[in-house]
């Protein structure tokens, strides 16, 4: 890894100057792709493809799929034809359909060919919607040069005609959102919670840490999918950028919830962690305008709470039934308490936090969980039914007069001829025939 990092330049050095344009491969391709130099870069909307034509209209050096290819050599990314794609997703039928986003639709398929066969997830880029050729290129080589196990994995892409599609690895339990928010998954235990917010932060650790560090500005719960073993892979990497060097930082000139407007450095995503991982701890949205006024945005209800263990109670999510680690929880809200920190340069890298959180997934004081009542199985049933059976029995005698006897016992309940407590007459007194009673005759006749 750190080798393919020591042979390419950094991703997006070509957004610094248009003389580190001209002087690499990585820089030339955005330029030709995105026509940096022409606009793009200052704001502009990245130009369209022309149907049935591999370059983009009015790019200078007419960049092609080719190209691409070239550049692209040593990332062992697979070039896919919009042919096997349409054969991997039933021609992108609405049963394969998994969603939709910024970027675009996504379709779920299996892929084959010259690769072993796997299902996956193929994104395609709406050319009319939020996201454009500069985000996907983006991604292409974000993905192209870095492996990471809490990264998600790019296969492969396409790049044909007006086509723009991407291909990842296939993640079975669908996104963090959809597990916290949307109510249609089971409610995550908090040990998955912890794993999950470990995962997200290693992956940031990585991206942060990396000989060219890259700023990855879109942390969200929607962003952050989740395989079988729930293990958590950052995605989505169209509006990552380099990291500044030194004391430099990036203007944010657009942002997503969750995000403070301002100087960007790898502390914006610091807080962006922490409006996550506040997410995790409450169960809620960062911003929810269904809540009463005073919880809408849940960092200024919720941030109070976090360095209060007598208030914490307040932020947990309810659906974990009480069921998670006291002290876990306290030390997980003070990491994110320091990550919602109001001054950049106070809050923590995200090695800090890696090292902070992960000794917390090691805790074993949890509360024994809420009563669940286990319904008995239909051979458990008849066998318990049995059991009950032979005791009548047992207790009326047996044949025919234990069955008078019991009916005897139903018809009457209080007669003393079923009492436990059998009466005697002793001379004039009826009394009970108690032990007491046979201690003191025993008593008596040892003494007569």
């Amino acid at each position: 890894m750190r080798n393919r990092q020591e042979r390419n330049p950094p991703l997006f050095a070509i957004f610094r100057s248009t003389d580190a344009m001209s002087s690499n491969p990585w820089g030339s391709l955005l330029a030709s792709c995105c026509g940096i130099g022409c606009g793009a870069a200052s704001g502009a909307r990245p130009r369209k493809l022309r149907s049935g034509s591999d370059s983009w209209d009015g790019s200078s050096g007419g960049f092609s799929a080719e190209d691409l290819s070239l550049t692209l050599a040593g990332s062992n990314l697979h070039v896919f034809s919009m042919a096997e794609l349409k054969a991997a997703t039933g021609n992108f039928s609405a049963a394969n359909f998994l969603g939709s986003g910024g970027f675009g639709p996504v379709y779920r398929g299996i892929v084959d060919g010259g690769l072993r066969q796997q299902e996956v997830a193929v994104k395609s880029l709406d050319l009319d919607g939020l996201q454009g050729h500069r985000e996907w290129l983006a991604e292409v080589m974000i993905l192209g040069q870095l492996r990471h196990p809490h990264l998600v994995k790019l296969i492969g892409y396409c790049c044909e005609d007006e086509h723009r599609m991407l291909v990842y690895e296939f993640m079975p339990r669908g996104s963090l959102e959809s597990h916290l928010f949307k109510g249609l998954l089971v409610s995550l235990t908090w040990e998955r919670r912890l794993k999950i917010a470990v995962g997200a932060a290693k992956g940031l650790a990585f991206l942060h840490h990396a000989d060219k560090p890259i700023i990855y500005r879109d942390f969200k719960a929607s962003n952050i999918l989740i395989d079988l073993e729930y293990t958590a892979k950052l995605s989505d990497f169209g509006l990552a950028k380099d990291g500044p060097q030194g004391d430099e930082s990036h203007t944010v000139v657009s942002v997503t919830d969750g995000w403070i407007a301002g100087h960007l450095t790898a502390k914006s995503d610091v807080y962006s962690f922490g409006v996550v991982l506040l997410e995790l701890l409450a169960g809620r949205r960062c911003v929810d305008k269904t809540r009463p006024n005073r919880q809408m945005n849940l960092v200024d209800w919720a941030k109070p709470y976090l360095i209060d263990p007598d208030k914490l109670g307040r932020v947990m999510d309810p659906k974990l039934d009480g069921v998670y680690s006291t002290k876990g929880a306290r030390e997980a809200a003070r990491v994110a308490y320091n990550c919602l920190g109001t001054k950049p340069k106070l809050r923590p890298n995200m090695r800090v936090v890696v090292q902070a959180l992960e000794p917390l997934m090691d805790l074993r004081d949890l509360p024994v969980g809420p009563f669940v009542y286990v319904a008995p199985t239909e051979e458990e049933e008849k066998e318990r039914k049995r059991e009950e059976e032979e005791k009548m029995e047992f207790k009326g005698g047996g044949g025919k007069h234990g069955d008078l006897n019991q009916r005897h016992k139903q018809r009457f309940p209080n007669s003393m001829i079923h009492s436990d407590i059998a009466m005697h007459r002793d001379g004039t007194t009826l009394y009970r025939y108690s032990q007491l009673c046979r201690s003191l005759r025993q008593k008596q006749e040892r003494g007569a």
